[in-house]
């Protein structure tokens, strides 16, 4: 079941702008409007991390990820729908995310998460919403609530109340990147 309350919350918190922690298919993320550079640079500056190292955006479902990626390979779509797990794909041709979210070649990673609340998210801001893991960069990613440091909670505009309780094994998703011609690349099994 779905807290309103909590997505309601979440929502206004990334409408102004703001940095939330949240619960998703993975481990607990920090997250934002992935069209809001401003808001962008912020998650970069809680995690620590250099913004060379592109984050990753969710979506609700393939019609959203088709309004935000041009030119999508037939070969996602198969892949999409194949993963057991949760998988983020980088595609070559983004359109209208932050332009700090982008590789150094202009490709976006991008997952069509299948979790209940990330997708109620995502489907109530209308946009993509950045998902990195809420910890400092370099530092072990939280599987559960209780192991995320205060000092990310602190930084966060809203933290999300939704399965705080959850305690299940978390792991990242994989990562691939489709190149030309069909190539999968696996950067992150």
């Amino acid at each position: 079941m779905i807290d309103r309350e909590d997505i309601d919350a979440c929502v206004a918190s990334l409408r102004r702008g703001g940095v939330i922690v949240y619960p998703t298919d993975t481990v607990w993320g920090i997250g934002c409007d992935a069209t809001d550079s401003a808001a962008v640079r912020r998650v970069f500056e809680i995690k620590r991390r250099a913004d060379a190292k592109a984050l990753i955006s969710l979506v609700s479902d393939e019609a959203m990820l088709e309004r935000w990626v041009d030119d999508i390979p037939e070969v996602a779509f198969e892949l999409i729908e194949a993963a057991v797990n949760p998988m983020t794909i980088v595609y070559d041709h983004p359109a209208g995310l932050a332009p700090e979210l982008l590789a150094e070649d202009g490709s976006a990673a991008i997952r069509v998460t299948a979790d209940p609340f990330c997708c109620a998210l995502c489907r109530a801001l209308r946009k993509p919403l950045v998902s990195t893991s809420a910890n400092i960069s370099g530092s072990p990613a939280p599987r559960s609530y209780a192991q995320i440091s205060a000092e990310i909670l602190e930084s966060a505009d809203y933290v999300a109340l939704t399965r705080r309780e959850d305690s299940r094994a978390a792991k990242p998703s994989t990562v691939i990147k489709l190149g030309s011609g069909g190539l999968i690349t696996v950067i992150r099994k």
